[in-house]
């Protein structure tokens, strides 16, 4: 009896995935191209991770290479690094800097467009703010290094002020200021659509109903609106603890200098050097291990807030 009822089970699974794939059949060739390609550039790489357990030669290639005795060896060079502590503390700075200044800001963008009423305002607005999202890394870090130079724009308001310019970008004390202030300049606008879409979501009538109860605009958003958006935040908010030593490294590699090193110096730039020095041998292996040490770390951080989200606020990703 048990083999008829499996038979059974399996006939009935046969029809249903018949069913589906005559009903579904365009979706699923439609996504054969995304599924090819994370096949190709984001599993098949990490094939590649053995490089972290093995004295890697370019010339012998992964295969070739020798493993590492023992197999933790780079990650305790790591470790061990006399630039570990530098790189790390540079690495949470800056990222903490980036979540507490950088994150809320969209956020409260979008609040201040959902209240303007004046829809030619409000698209202006939207425009000035997503504008320097569109603009290429290079050219936004160029402008930024022409601003802070000491006859600048900053340098010139500083005088005008009556301060003293300089170049501000190789004092170590402005560093990461400079960084956070230009990422939320950057970001801002381009951030804030998700939030503007998701407050377009909650229902009007929820408003109407304040409005009758007599609550004034600001009560209106503290008791309406935020709920509403708090969901949104709390995935984005998740997503970004999870990519929390992801700190972007192209604008800090375009904006820093041996003078900053100190204060800007984080691991993925940290990582860079190591596989293309100036000078010496690349050391891939360690590179590599310290990208597996970054990702490890950045999914203990996503599981952590994920977890504690979804008890606090039911939100969550999984």
């Amino acid at each position: 009896m048990k083999a008829d009822a499996a038979k059974g089970g399996a006939g009935t699974l046969k029809k249903r995935l018949t069913r589906d794939w005559n009903m579904n059949k365009w979706k699923y060739v439609m996504i054969i191209p995304v599924l090819v390609y994370l096949a190709l550039f984001c599993y098949k790489p990490m094939y590649g991770l053995i490089i972290a357990f093995k004295d890697y030669k370019i010339t012998r290639g992964i295969q070739g290479s020798s493993w590492a005795n023992p197999w933790y060896k780079w990650f305790v060079n790591f470790v061990t690094d006399p630039y570990f502590p530098r790189v790390i503390k540079n690495t949470f700075l800056l990222s903490g800097l980036t979540i507490i200044f950088s994150f809320p800001a969209p956020i409260l963008l979008a609040l201040l467009i959902n209240e303007v009423r004046n829809r030619t305002f409000k698209k202006t607005v939207q425009t000035i703010t997503y504008m320097p999202y569109f603009i290429s890394m290079v050219v936004l870090c160029a402008m930024v290094k022409i601003f802070c130079m000491q006859d600048g724009l900053f340098g010139q308001i500083a005088g005008y002020f009556g301060g003293t310019a300089e170049n501000y970008l190789v004092n170590p004390s402005y560093f990461r200021i400079i960084y956070v202030v230009s990422d939320i300049w950057q970001k801002i606008g381009w951030d804030s659509i998700i939030y503007l879409a998701a407050l377009s979501a909650i229902d009007q009538e929820q408003y109407e109903a304040a409005r009758v109860d007599g609550a004034n605009r600001f009560k209106q958003m503290l008791h309406i609106t935020l709920p509403g958006l708090l969901p949104t935040i709390m995935i984005l908010f998740i997503l970004r603890m999870g990519n929390i030593l992801n700190v972007g490294y192209e604008k800090i590699l375009l904006l820093y200098n041996a003078s900053t090193y100190d204060v800007a110096d984080v691991i993925s730039t940290y990582t860079y050097r190591l596989s293309f020095p100036t000078s010496g041998t690349p050391m891939y292996s360690k590179s590599t291990a310290i990208g597996l040490f970054n990702t490890l770390v950045n999914v203990v951080f996503l599981l952590i807030t994920n977890a504690i989200s979804k008890k606090s606020t039911e939100s969550s990703l999984f």
